[in-house]
């Protein structure tokens, strides 16, 4: 017998014994009886599923937040990032250090970011555009370039390949960042991503 299930059994016994003694010294008519059994037992009923999930109440809180502002939430080296309006995910994370808006995307290979990006988190990048990739707005020639430093919350990683290309303003977090998690998938309107 675990010390949880002998706490949940004496608290159902409590409820139990006081509902019953509340209903014997009451001298009153069946229907009447009968509510108020019924009032206590939803009580005690919630007090029980509240006492039960103490642990999680936290989590349904950072989980309410979420779905009210669209900031993930973060529980040690996991992170869930809810979906926007947009039906994409989107998530804040810092290259070099500073402050960068990400795509997610599991259909682009590399993490990819504009010029300016790059030029903000002190990337050098070559002139040459040497590589050619085949996106879902089609061709695009881009330079390649490594950052320093990548973190998507909790989730660091050093030496990051990216793409660079000129005239775009959305950065891309590709399948080299994602691969690199231990795990990482989509559930229901959720994103998981666990370092």
């Amino acid at each position: 017998m675990t010390n949880d299930w002998m706490l949940g059994s004496l608290y159902l016994l409590m409820a139990i014994m006081l509902v019953a003694g509340s209903l014997i010294s009451r001298r009153e008519r069946f229907a009447k009886l009968a509510t108020i059994a019924l009032a206590w037992v939803a009580i005690f009923g919630a007090g029980f599923v509240l006492f039960t999930f103490r642990d999680n109440l936290g989590y349904v809180a950072q989980r309410l937040k979420a779905e009210a502002t669209g900031d993930p939430v973060v529980a040690g080296q996991e992170l869930r990032i809810p979906m926007a309006i947009d039906g994409h995910f989107w998530i804040e994370g810092s290259l070099n250090g500073i402050p960068v808006k990400f795509l997610v995307d599991s259909g682009a290979t590399m993490t990819t970011i504009g010029r300016d990006t790059a030029a903000e988190a002190h990337i050098p990048v070559s002139d040459r555009r040497n590589q050619v990739v085949r996106t879902g707005n089609g061709i695009l020639r881009v330079a390649t370039a490594r950052a320093d430093q990548l973190s998507i919350g909790p989730i660091e990683r050093r030496q990051v390949g990216l793409h660079v290309a000129d005239h775009e303003d959305l950065n891309v977090l590709g399948m080299n960042y994602l691969s690199s998690l231990d795990r990482w998938g989509v559930e229901g309107r959720w994103l998981i991503l666990k370092g």
